[in-house]
């Protein structure tokens, strides 16, 4: 049987101020990547989502952002190597610090917004993000763009990789996602969503907004949990993959 991991951006409110719906949502996931604090989330909401993944049976992960609230993490920063290195430190350990206090762990790390599209740009921000990761946590893996560099880099210095794709984003013909300021980069129909995220699974490729066809690794499938309509995205997706024969289920550990 084909199998694979669904995964989902949450733990995103701050305070009183909601942004998604986890709680709808995580019933539907089998990965969950929390903000740790710096493009979104707090402490109480790490606590929350992490419980939340907890009851449910969810993988927890450490979503690692650039410190930009007012932009969610979605504009490109100057950043130096040893900012990049010293962010991700503190995020991560943060994220393990809660789940601790909770009996559990911190399974990945995924980088966000911006953060994961820089790490595929600049090779020493790459380096220094991926030895941060192994320095603080060696166990963890991560996650990062189905044949993106970044994870080369990764794999290189020991880590566990895991190759991403996308249900609901539209893809460029080179590989990377088509920028959210362009018509069409967001997939806003969950059954539009679901018919990709099958052809991912199964096949292992997409069509690009050009038209041309990409040959994908894919070991987990990516949702957004900031969505107004996330609850019916992650319930259409899981139903989908499972009526067409695919397993949806954190990957195995080795």
């Amino acid at each position: 049987m084909i199998r694979i991991d669904l995964n989902c951006d949450m733990g995103e409110s701050v305070g009183d101020r909601q942004t998604g719906a986890d709680e709808a949502v995580m019933p539907w996931i089998t990965s969950a990547n929390i903000a740790c604090g710096f493009h979104a989330g707090d402490s109480s909401v790490m606590r929350r989502t992490v419980a939340a993944a907890i009851a449910e049976g969810v993988a927890i992960g450490a979503h690692v952002g650039l410190p930009d609230r007012e932009g969610f993490g979605r504009r490109v920063m100057q950043l130096d190597a040893q900012i990049a290195y010293d962010i991700t430190v503190v995020q991560v350990g943060a994220l393990q610090a809660v789940a601790r206090s909770l009996g559990a762990r911190v399974d990945h790390v995924k980088p966000h917004g911006a953060l994961y599209h820089m790490l595929d740009a600049d090779a020493a921000l790459g380096d220094a993000v991926a030895r941060a990761i192994r320095d603080v946590a060696p166990g963890l893996r991560v996650v990062g763009r189905s044949g993106g560099p970044w994870l080369a880099q990764a794999e290189h210095l020991g880590l566990a990789v895991l190759h991403e794709v996308f249900a609901d984003r539209a893809y460029r013909g080179d590989g990377g996602l088509l920028a959210r300021s362009e018509p069409g980069a967001c997939i806003d129909s969950p059954q539009a969503a679901a018919d990709q995220a099958v052809q991912l699974v199964r096949e292992q490729r997409v069509k690009a907004a050009d038209d041309q066809v990409l040959a994908l690794r894919a070991d987990t499938l990516c949702i957004h949990g900031d969505r107004d309509d996330a609850e019916a995205m992650a319930r259409t997706i899981r139903e989908r993959l499972e009526q067409a024969g695919i397993e949806v289920a954190r990957p195995p550990r080795d």
